[in-house]
């Protein structure tokens, strides 16, 4: 590149580097990808063969099985429950159709890739769930920063979506990527029920 498209770039990027003009001031720039992180040799999040769990009745019509004694946070749409690293997530959608396969690799799919920490997708299948059919994405991804170390880890995920109605509950197991809780997501997913 060379003459005034040369001398236009290099103005442009001055301008950007001394906060002349704003990042996102009209200018498209390409998302900055984040590597996955390795994953940990012995890694913490394993929900124990013992655990017990406890039935969460949502207001959102919907029931779950949950670790008792993990913390709960409530949201507009559903709830989510963590311990540690570990993290079960559940919100409800509207929805004129069923999850396909191939409607989940187009949107649930591509947001998680679009809008996640180095997600990377394994599997999209569908699974015959008690509460009725559901799509289930196999992933992992980077958690969030921790807040006081902002240390991060690999994480490993199953994100099954479940139809009822005309509405779509999205519920998402996350633990770190080598845990072992593979029984336990078992439990609850099986576990989930529409009230």
């Amino acid at each position: 590149m060379s003459g005034p498209l040369q001398f236009k770039s290099c103005v442009l990027a001055a301008l950007l580097a001394v906060g002349v003009i704003p990042v996102g001031a009209g200018v498209v720039h390409a998302q900055t990808r984040e590597a996955p992180i390795v994953k940990e040799k012995n890694p913490p999040g394993d929900i124990p063969d013992n655990q017990v769990f406890v039935t969460y009745q949502a207001p959102q019509g919907f029931s779950l099985k949950i670790p008792e004694g993990w913390a709960r946070k409530d949201i507009v749409d559903g709830a989510v429950f963590s311990d540690k690293y570990g993290e079960i997530a559940v919100s409800m959608r509207p929805s004129a159709t069923a999850p396909t396969v191939a409607s989940v690799r187009a949107k649930e799919a591509a947001e998680l890739i679009n809008t996640g920490r180095a997600v990377k997708i394994s599997a999209i299948t569908p699974v015959k769930l008690p509460a009725g059919p559901a799509v289930r994405i196999v992933y992992s991804s980077n958690s969030d920063p921790n807040l006081v170390t902002n240390k991060q880890i690999r994480l490993e995920n199953e994100q099954f979506l479940i139809n009822h109605n005309d509405k779509v509950a999205v519920v998402t197991f996350s633990a770190p990527a080598g845990a072992d809780n593979v029984d336990q997501w078992t439990l609850m997913s099986q576990s989930f029920q529409w009230r």
